[in-house]
């Protein structure tokens, strides 16, 4: 067994809540800019000072507290990421109540078991499509009483609602909560059975923020520092941003289409990001692409080379004259217009969810952009561990952050202790009691190791370790980053558990198949192209890179390319784009079966 800790760095505040960053940021900084939000008259951005925000999140609570919210109430927001969803969540904490997020994708069923179990009294929906799902669900809930739309104005229904409210009755309900007191239930994606509320409280998040905005302050402290979110505020790694923008005035922006955010990201121009992998592997994949259809292809895959060796030559403490000198020349013709594309500004950006694997971070640090790669969950109100700009070692999810202790089980297992480790699930004792055992430790479920001096790596699931039928563990997740990485590839399920040799199952990439055909002169749907003999060869070649990290009985031996690829809309990934494998192994198990057929 072996353990690491670090000590406490900043002191953890004894009293108060959340809104205390917003009352604080209006009364020290009034005019400060804290938020831009898209601009209804052009493309551009309008500013939101420091008591601008503060005045509108009042006037909505006082609306919250007319309709009746009570102290400990829970309030659910069922939207994409927008200005408004901030403003509720302070809103609803300003009430002395309990934000409960929910994804805008969720089926009827998914909100109505996060309803009925939260025991939510009302709803704040972004359009008619939500307001419909709760309406659906909403004769099941006898605590359920109110719903209103971002759609319909639910801001300025909820102000004048609110009109008759005093000051003094505001402030008292918004001082109720302590540290100790809950704050938001935030319901698990649910890779495996039905999701269940995890408890975080102020003081979690005081603990987790506190910490990491004082250790990221080349982040947070920056000159102009600002950040565009566009992962889902359903997310407790999106949340946990949102936060601690607020507690440190960065300018904060809300981003919920995806397929205009290159042009947002070049007007916001933020100086961080934060995404999951698979948003970098995109960018990444996209932009080879694009050079290889403009006949750059070999030039832009020197570039990578050469970013990724520059990089792993500040590690070594030396950068070779040659690669220092191309990459002064790939820096102004390659590297600059990545940058460019993020807005100009971004120096840093934040990953987690998933690993990155070593490539990815090497190529974005030789591009200019350092990827801060940290590791958390749901339970730990995001980060326990992250790299630092100062203590980064690309390949691992960083050291713990001050007052984290983490400990190796005798079986491989992560546990950790903090302040940020929630307090249990929402009614359900045995399920907490399964996660936090006897001494205070909360078991991840994630396998790992530490090296000396304190970096953790990810090595995979403890539940999703395959045992061949010759009894070799096989961690599927190393060879599912490697074979995603590649540019044709969207989702890779490894199997072999039981069985004689290690397998995989691949889907196609819908938006990188039709540039790819076009350049190698073939044509055809996606289930066409993937019995294409070409297409196959090329997945071949990303099975064979994924082969070499691990050992030959740990290699994939056969693999299968499917007609169709796995989605969030076909409940096969979750919300953060994690893979379902107990959904996608029942409803492939004659794909995964054919794969053992003599």
């Amino acid at each position: 067994m072996r353990e690491y800790s670090t000590p406490p760095t900043v002191d953890i505040p004894t009293s108060g809540n959340l809104t205390d960053d917003v009352v604080r940021n209006a009364a020290e900084a009034p005019d400060d800019v804290v938020f831009s939000r898209p601009s209804t008259e052009s493309d551009g951005w309008s500013d939101v000072t420091a008591a601008e925000f503060l005045a509108e999140v009042s006037a909505v609570a006082k609306g919250l507290v007319a309709a009746g919210i009570e102290p400990g109430d829970r309030v659910a927001i069922v939207s994409r990421t927008r200005y408004e969803w901030t403003v509720l969540d302070y809103a609803i904490w300003f009430a002395g109540a309990v934000t409960v997020p929910i994804y805008e994708s969720s089926s009827e069923e998914q909100i109505a078991w996060i309803l009925g179990d939260s025991g939510a009294k009302a709803a704040i929906a972004e359009d008619d499509r939500h307001v419909a799902k709760l309406t659906a669900v909403r004769r099941e809930l006898a605590d359920f009483h109110h719903v209103w739309s971002f759609a319909d104005n639910a801001v300025g229904v909820l102000t004048r609602l609110g009109a008759d409210v005093d000051d003094d009755e505001l402030e008292k309900r918004r001082t109720t909560a302590q540290p100790d007191d809950l704050a938001t239930l935030i319901y698990t994606s649910g890779t495996t059975g039905r999701p269940k509320g995890c408890m975080l409280t102020h003081d979690n998040f005081q603990s987790e923020l506190c910490v990491a905005v004082a250790e990221l302050d080349q982040l947070f402290a920056a000159e102009d520092a600002s950040t565009l979110l566009f992962l889902p505020l359903a997310h407790v790694f999106a949340r946990i941003i949102q936060v601690g923008a607020v507690k440190s005035r960065t300018r904060l922006g809300h981003s919920a289409d995806i397929k205009n955010l290159i042009p947002q990201l070049q007007t916001f121009r933020p100086t961080f990001i934060l995404a999951v992998p698979r948003v970098f592997e995109k960018v990444f994949n996209t932009a080879s692409q694009n050079a290889t259809a403009d006949g750059k292809g070999r030039i832009f895959d020197r570039a990578a080379d050469v970013a990724i060796a520059y990089s792993r030559g500040l590690d070594a403490g030396r950068v070779p004259i040659t690669v220092r000198a191309q990459h002064a020349v790939f820096s102004r013709l390659v590297y600059g217009k990545l940058r460019a594309a993020l807005g100009g500004r971004c120096e840093f950006a934040v990953s987690g969810g998933a690993p990155l694997g070593d490539r990815l971070g090497h190529f974005y640090r030789g591009i200019g952009l350092t990827v801060l790669e940290g590791y958390g969950l749901t339970e730990t109100t995001a980060a326990l561990t992250v790299n630092l700009p100062d203590a980064l070692k690309i390949g691992t999810v960083g050291r713990p952050l001050p007052g984290t202790a983490v400990r190796v089980t005798d079986d491989g297992e992560l546990a950790f202790k903090g302040g940020q480790v929630f307090t249990g699930y929402w009614a359900n004792p045995e399920a907490s009691a399964e996660a936090i055992d006897a001494e205070g430790w909360f078991h991840t479920g994630d396998v790992g190791e530490v090296d000396d001096e304190g970096f953790v790596r990810i090595t995979g699931r403890k539940k999703e370790i395959l045992v061949t039928a010759g009894g070799k563990n096989v961690a599927p997740s190393v060879l599912e980053d490697r074979v995603r990485a590649h540019a044709l590839v969207s989702q890779c399920l490894v199997v072999g558990d039981g069985q004689p040799f290690i397998a995989a199952l691949v889907t196609l990439d819908e938006e990188a198949l039709p540039a790819w055909a076009e350049q190698h002169g073939k044509s055809g749907t996606v289930a066409e192209l993937a019995n294409d003999p070409e297409v196959r060869a090329a997945l071949e070649e990303a099975i064979e890179s994924a082969n070499q990290a691990v050992s030959k009985a740990e290699s994939i031996r056969k693999f299968e390319i499917l007609p169709y690829d796995w989605t969030e809309e076909g409940g096969q990934l979750t919300p953060s784009l994690k893979l379902k494998r107990n959904v996608v192994m029942r409803e492939c198990r004659d794909e995964i079966a054919a794969l053992y057929e003599v």
